[in-house]
């Protein structure tokens, strides 16, 4: 597969459990597990959950409890973090907890890393175990550690080498990604030899950082070349009227945000006034970040031309949508978009309470 080729181009899933408001976290994990079986239906590639704490319009604090539940319930998509965000962790628990769900799936589960917090710093230190002090910013020696449990990574005079033969899951091991924002995480991908997934959506000026990863690139025992994927916002809807009405619930999202704010995700309605009043634009991104909206054919060329710019072979598609009706069919409708092969026979379906 060659890099932003539109006729090989994989199209992915990354969720975040959006709470609409007046919605339970609960409702909206359930919502991910029926969006999961329709993106495995309609011939999605990867379906990917987040990671964020302590905020009332995401629900997945927990992306490895919603990746057992999505892979039961789907037959063809890989699973996987998008990410783990492994400065909470131990590498050695991180390493168990995938390598049982690589042995329970095997060859459908990825194990993406973040080096963020997902959260505030409160937060961030309400979720370590010795709170005497902040932890120190050791991401690297844990992501070397952590690759090395599963074999990808030399782990030769480590004191915890033993332990990469106790793995329940194994000889079965998630496929490694790294994500990022940012120069540092393209260096560390490429000198590991990982697949990178840059987040476009929290950072739109990321294809130069992209190239760099390219340009640094070694090959690994599990990679022989780069593979670079990008995650973008993109919201499809039958008009552009429709699409952009349904993007204003993250416009107001992320104004409030940016003035240290969380709300759950607010309806259309509410969002659009909430606009007017505020005097922003509808069409104007909030804080310089890019969506793309509007009906398929609009949303399948913004797509294709983000994916050149990053030179990308993979897009996922992220979005924070108040109706799950109107989440569906922005996936239907790109599925439609890209000619998508769907999934033919009975499998396995979510019931939705």
């Amino acid at each position: 597969m060659s890099p932003h080729d539109p006729a090989t181009l994989r199209l992915s899933v990354l969720d975040q459990s959006p709470i609409p408001e007046g919605a339970t976290g609960g409702e909206a994990l359930r919502n991910s597990l029926d969006l999961a079986a329709l993106a495995d239906r309609l011939g999605y590639h990867r379906y990917w959950v987040a990671e964020h704490h302590a905020t009332p319009g995401l629900a997945s604090a927990s992306p490895e409890v919603l990746i057992a539940l999505i892979a039961q319930a789907t037959r063809r998509l890989r699973v996987g973090s998008g990410g783990v965000m492994l400065p909470h962790y131990s590498p050695l628990k991180v390493a168990e907890t995938f390598g049982m769900l690589s042995g329970l799936f095997p060859g459908r589960i990825d194990l993406g890393l973040g080096r963020a917090a997902g959260t505030d710093q409160r937060t961030a230190f309400a979720l370590q175990r010795d709170r005497r002090q902040r932890s120190p910013d050791d991401f690297r020696e844990h992501l070397d550690e952590l690759l090395g449990y599963f074999g990808y990574r030399p782990l030769d005079g480590h004191p915890f080498a033993h332990l990469a033969e106790t793995l329940p899951g194994a000889p079965e091991r998630p496929e490694p990604w790294l994500l990022g924002t940012s120069p540092q995480s393209a260096v560390w991908a490429a000198e590991l030899g990982l697949g990178y997934v840059f987040a476009d959506f929290i950072n739109p000026a990321g294809a130069g950082i992209a190239g760099t990863y390219r340009d640094l690139f070694t090959p690994s025992e599990h990679l022989d070349r780069p593979r670079t994927s990008v995650a973008v916002w993109a919201v499809c809807a039958d008009t552009d009227e429709e699409a952009q009405r349904l993007a204003s619930s993250f416009h107001m999202m992320m104004t409030l945000l940016h003035r240290g704010q969380l709300i759950a995700v607010p309806s259309p309605e509410t969002a659009r006034r909430f606009l007017e009043e505020d005097r922003t634009p509808l069409r104007q991104i909030a804080q310089a970040r890019r969506v793309i909206a509007g009906p398929p054919e609009t949303v399948r060329a913004g797509v294709e031309a983000v994916a050149r710019e990053y030179g990308a072979e993979e897009v996922f598609l992220v979005n924070i949508l108040y109706d799950h009706a109107a989440r569906r069919r922005s996936y239907e409708l790109v599925a439609e978009a890209f000619g998508l092969t769907p999934a033919r026979g009975d499998a396995p379906a979510f019931q939705h309470a």
